[in-house]
């Protein structure tokens, strides 16, 4: 006969225990979480179900299904996605609570069911009359979508056979609970096996499945790791919650690039596709501001154009203080370094405070040379000359470095009305047509001096 037996688990990180206590390795983080008792009862019979008839095919042998790929009806949920969701494939999708994840997911159902009805959306959170007003909200009523209210995942189980959806959407993926398991919904035992039920009956039944994940305090999806490597793409909602815009980016994807972004904008009506996001982000860029440049930031094939914001004040107290929105904190305060060593910029006696206007993030290093740019022109309090868009990574030694993509963000560049850009000198040495005139420089010392005119 077998016992019952418990074990102790940290919730955030998946780390189990014989005994209760606290998570050590969530400790080594500085966060100090009780460990949740979980009671680990042999289910009776469960098997995982195998796939019937599977033999090994030479790859060569492989035939693809056509029309494979769903078209969501959401063009830039199709562009993260690598042009719509696979057949049989389980997407995740994490945000913050209220970013946009359910309207986004209701309004890719609406689209799917118009195309490849029907579509299943579980609810497990809302009952069916909240939806329903969500839905009349957003003008949402396809004959093709059907709604269920329910966590039990042995009875959305049942449904889904029943009704054999194209689509399967679950909302949310912490909410449902198998009955076998003692543990609570939302557990790491329940989130996990939850996770690899849906999994089995997506590549079983051919259904593409859509799974809503709930995410921690420092951003990143609630409940173990596994749940992540589990599925075939991890997709993070990202935004301000008040600000206009949100943006879709996938951080894993078997089935496309990574590197792609989908950009929305929230409105009475739920999420407006952005079809020109630099358009978007610089619609209300002031003329002639001290402190204030636009770099562009290459996310995938999709270059963006944001307006990068310095001031430079003196400082009031003996440390001086920095605040940086929008970028990292750390490469920020290594270029202001950079800018005081190698130009003498007193920067040890100045607050700087620096933002990405519109609540837009900056990652890559593309953008190093506006931030300087942007210090030096605040605390000189000399707005950069001309219509032009500055880019160029920048080293310790004060070098401007050469930068990826350079045609297409000048392109993007050109077609808003720049008239010109301040590039690395190293990006010009390729002999290549431009779409708009760029001057070269190597240091930062000469592109202050084209930019600020010292």
């Amino acid at each position: 006969m077998v016992r019952d037996a418990s074990v102790y688990r940290c919730q955030e990180c998946g780390f189990a225990a014989p005994k209760p206590g606290t998570c050590s390795d969530c400790a080594r983080q500085g966060r100090w979480l009780e460990l949740v008792e979980e009671r680990q009862v042999p289910a009776k019979g469960r098997r995982a179900p195998s796939q019937p008839g599977s033999t090994p095919v030479p790859l060569g042998e492989v035939s693809l299904e056509g029309g494979e790929r769903i078209p969501t009806g959401i063009a830039e949920l199709d562009r993260v996605l690598g042009g719509g969701v696979v057949r049989g494939s389980l997407v995740l999708i994490g945000g913050d609570p209220g970013i946009g994840k359910s309207t986004l997911l209701l309004q890719a159902s609406r689209a799917l069911a118009d195309l490849s009805a029907p579509v299943l959306y579980v609810s497990g959170e809302e009952s069916a009359a909240q939806v329903k007003l969500r839905a009349d909200r957003l003008g949402i009523s396809p004959g093709g979508l059907f709604l269920l209210a329910e966590s039990n995942l042995e009875a959305v189980e049942g449904h889904a056979e029943s009704l054999r959806p194209q689509v399967l959407v679950v909302d949310s993926i912490q909410a449902v609970y198998l009955p076998d398991l003692e543990s609570a919904p939302g557990s790491v035992s329940q989130v996990r096996e939850c996770g690899g039920r849906l999994m089995l009956l997506a590549k079983r039944k051919g259904i593409a499945t859509f799974l809503v994940g709930h995410v921690t305090k420092e951003g990143a999806l609630a409940g173990p790791r596994v749940l992540e490597h589990l599925v075939d793409t991890v997709l993070y909602f990202e935004g301000e919650r008040h600000h206009r815009y949100r943006v879709l980016r996938a951080v894993k994807n078997r089935f496309g690039s990574t590197n792609e972004i989908g950009v929305f904008e929230m409105t009475e009506r739920g999420l407006a596709e952005v079809k020109n996001p630099s358009g978007f982000f610089l619609s209300e860029r002031p003329q002639g501001v001290p402190g204030s440049v636009v770099v562009s930031s290459l996310e995938g094939t999709r270059p963006l154009l944001l307006e990068l914001q310095a001031l430079v004040s003196p400082a009031n107290f003996g440390t001086p203080r920095r605040t940086v929105l929008g970028m990292d904190y750390n490469r920020a305060c290594l270029l202001l370094a950079v800018l005081e060593k190698r130009l003498g910029f007193p920067l040890q006696t100045q607050d700087v405070f620096v933002n990405v206007a519109g609540g837009a993030r900056v990652v890559e290093p593309a953008a190093d040379l506006g931030l300087i740019v942007a210090a030096a022109s605040s605390y000189m309090d000399r707005p950069v000359k001309g219509n032009l868009l500055i880019l160029g990574e920048v080293g310790l030694a004060g070098e401007v470095r050469a930068v990826t993509g350079l045609e297409t963000r000048l392109r993007e560049a050109a077609a808003l009305g720049f008239t010109g850009a301040v590039v690395p000198r190293n990006n010009l040495s390729v002999e290549a047509r431009l779409p708009l005139e760029a001057q070269g420089v190597a240091s930062i010392d000469e592109a202050i001096q084209a930019l600020l005119g010292t």
